[in-house]
């Protein structure tokens, strides 16, 4: 009795320290960083600062910008897809002639190199009016920010697709960035499988980021709509369809894609008092929702990547 009142016990500490263990070994996995976080936030304060100048297309905040995006994709191996990672465009908007730069580049996949995902952020905001710095911290630094945690997410965790990461210009003047990449692409539009673009995906008083384009597309819709990527945040299928108020099919580079037959899903959160003012700074973006809305973009990218769409 004794003999077997010892070994029970035994049994119970060993169980309980293997379950430890385990719990351990999941928390680890579970807060384990996918990027530094505060090189994000980092990323962001600086392009929406003051120096960037509003980032406008065709200034010098914009060439700024330009540097510094190429910077970030240098650093963390991104291989050009253009010469220079630069495809250089001009374009006439309200009578104004313009000249922009797309910034494209490439992580090769390590299964379907043949096979492109297209993530997508444009860089370009509003630039000074009257005397005010336009800053654009959520519109969109953030998106652009966020592009630089991929590239750092993919040194670690080669795609299975190959990937561009596309910062575009002139979004804010009619879409011409992704316009002119999608009708100058040296990558056959066939072999696009998919564009995950972001626009606005720092801040939410409702912790809700939203994922537009699975109306479209079933596989898409069962993607976001049948797995649970976070307790923190709500990523919500919507605006895509007659049930909303606002139609955000349109509303950002992601429509370039879609007018080609592309599938799509836009990350982006509701307008906010700050949207298009020049309020619209650092100091106002909800860093703790942001970091989130990045990791889950880059969970659902993860779904993606093991699809043939």
């Amino acid at each position: 009795m004794k003999f077997i009142k010892i070994t029970t016990i035994s049994f119970i500490f060993l169980f309980s320290a293997l379950l430890f263990s385990q719990i351990s070994l999941q928390e680890k996995h579970e807060t384990k960083s996918l990027f530094d976080e505060h090189m994000l936030l980092s990323h962001i304060k600086t392009l929406s600062s003051d120096a960037f100048e509003g980032r406008r297309t065709g200034t010098k905040g914009a060439l700024k910008t330009e540097k510094y995006i190429i910077n970030q994709f240098t650093s963390f191996n991104v291989l050009p897809l253009e010469k220079n990672y630069t495809q250089p465009f001009s374009f006439s908007s309200e009578g104004k002639n313009y000249n922009g730069v797309n910034l494209l580049g490439l992580i090769k996949g390590s299964l379907y190199p043949d096979k492109y995902i297209v993530i997508s952020a444009h860089y370009d905001h509003e630039g000074i009016k009257n005397g005010h710095i336009y800053n654009g911290a959520d519109d969109n630094a953030s998106g652009t920010s966020a592009l630089f945690s991929f590239a750092e997410y993919f040194k670690n965790n080669p795609p299975k697709h190959s990937v561009i990461l596309a910062a575009f210009d002139s979004e804010e003047l009619g879409l011409q960035g992704s316009k002119y990449y999608l009708n100058h692409t040296i990558i056959p539009l066939k072999q696009i499988m998919v564009n995950l673009n972001m626009d606005m995906i720092s801040r939410s008083d409702l912790h809700e980021l939203f994922a537009v384009g699975t109306v479209f597309n079933k596989t898409l819709k069962d993607v976001i709509l049948n797995h649970k990527y976070s307790t923190k945040i709500k990523l919500v299928a919507g605006h895509d369809h007659g049930n909303w108020k606002e139609n955000w099919t349109d509303a950002s580079d992601h429509a370039s894609f879609h007018k080609k037959g592309i599938p799509f899903l836009y990350f982006g959160v509701e307008d906010h008092k700050d949207y298009h003012e020049p309020t619209d700074d650092y100091e106002n973006i909800q860093q703790a929702f942001y970091i989130e809305a990045v990791k889950v973009i880059i969970a659902v990218f993860e779904k993606i990547d093991v699809l043939q769409l």
